[in-house]
């Protein structure tokens, strides 16, 4: 009988097998391809962060909308209503993600906002962590 059982994705096992695309956009042919699921989540997670509600066609809820806040003038309830935000939205789009911790501050004198993710994904013993700085 195994105890803590992990799932891991049967594509992970094959090595010369892509499962999405990484960003930023710049390989041999365009696209640089992810191989393992670890990959291919960080780079879906990277994509939902830089686009802007409205961007994706036929699904306009879809991003972060992150860019929208840099020259707002942000204080402690707009950083509570963006982490209320974040936290529901990658609940709609990555249901198999845990977050473990979300942290977003900002730099007003330079409008930049930093967001730290670090993430688990459920059912495997993957985690990581993704820092961003939107400028």
């Amino acid at each position: 009988m195994a105890y803590n059982a992990q799932k891991i994705s049967p594509i992970d096992f094959k090595p010369s097998v892509g499962v999405g695309v990484s960003l930023p956009f710049n390989g041999k042919a365009c696209f640089n391809p992810t191989f393992t699921t670890q990959e291919a989540i960080k780079n879906n997670l990277i994509n939902w962060f830089l686009t802007n509600k409205g961007e994706r066609p036929l699904n306009p809820n879809f991003g972060g909308n992150l860019r929208s806040f840099l020259f707002q003038q942000i204080e402690e309830d707009t950083l509570e209503f963006l982490e209320i935000d974040i936290q529901s939205q990658l609940s709609t789009y990555f249901s198999n993600i845990t977050i473990e911790n979300l942290e977003i501050s900002t730099e007003p004198d330079t409008h930049k906002i930093n967001v730290l993710l670090k993430y688990s994904v459920q059912s495997t013993s993957i985690t990581d962590e993704l820092n961003i700085t939107f400028d």
